[in-house]
């Protein structure tokens, strides 16, 4: 497991306006991909756990990609959430959440951003001193209005909204005060990745990375952060 970066920013919010949302179908391209990423200034990659090469593509971003912060995504058990920080996740991802689920995310060590989809769910998790979470679907429950309707009466709730995002909209985002980044795939589009087109996936991510004010790249990251 990668041990926390120091000097850090105390949030994966922070490490970039952007966080890829990245289903990893070949392991054979988890390597490359991850390294035009980087290259193009998007340092924290959320690998989902849709397929089965995920836990392996995990290990090797972790191990293989000096300059990424490689995360889980679609972590909805216990069970995964060992198994993936064992294999070297850096911050862990739901789409949603129990208390169990908080309780083994909370264990880890590791920053993580629980999914939340109603106001009720925000309210829960601050009551559980968790400050940092996933807005999902972000489209779909809601949007930029849903997110700006939010800051008034939950102020100390900030977010990642993921889920139907795109290039277009991702700044309507990331103006609000609430939104720290913004979680999304556009960067990486199913005929460049089947291509290994990692060129275009580079130039992709470099101007999605241009979105926000600049992430702070991969200065650090530290435990927990995301949950306090």
């Amino acid at each position: 497991m990668s041990s926390p970066l120091p000097s850090s920013p105390a949030s994966v919010l922070d490490l970039a306006p952007v966080v890829p949302v990245v289903v990893v179908d070949d392991l054979a391209d988890a390597v490359p991909l991850a390294r035009a990423l980087v290259a193009g200034g998007l340092p924290a990659i959320e690998v989902t756990l849709r397929t089965p090469v995920a836990l392996d593509a995990i290990r090797a971003i972790a191990g293989e990609v000096p300059g990424a912060v490689v995360g889980a995504g679609t972590v909805i058990t216990a069970e995964q959430v060992a198994e993936v920080v064992a294999a070297g996740a850096r911050f862990l991802v739901s789409p949603g959440w129990t208390d169990a689920l908080l309780e083994a995310m909370r264990a880890s060590g590791v920053p993580f951003l629980p999914g939340v989809s109603t106001t009720s769910e925000v309210v829960a998790l601050l009551e559980r001193g968790v400050r940092e979470m996933k807005f999902f679907p972000a489209e779909a429950a809601g949007g930029t209005a849903y997110l700006k309707a939010l800051a008034a009466p939950l102020p100390q709730a900030r977010f990642c909204p993921t889920g139907g995002i795109s290039a277009a909209s991702a700044p309507e985002y990331l103006a609000l005060p609430n939104v720290g980044c913004v979680g999304g795939s556009w960067m990486l589009p199913k005929d460049a990745v089947a291509g290994r087109d990692w060129g275009r996936v580079e130039a992709l991510a470099r101007e999605a990375a241009a979105l926000g004010a600049g992430g702070l790249g991969a200065g650090g990251l530290s435990a927990g952060g995301t949950s306090r």
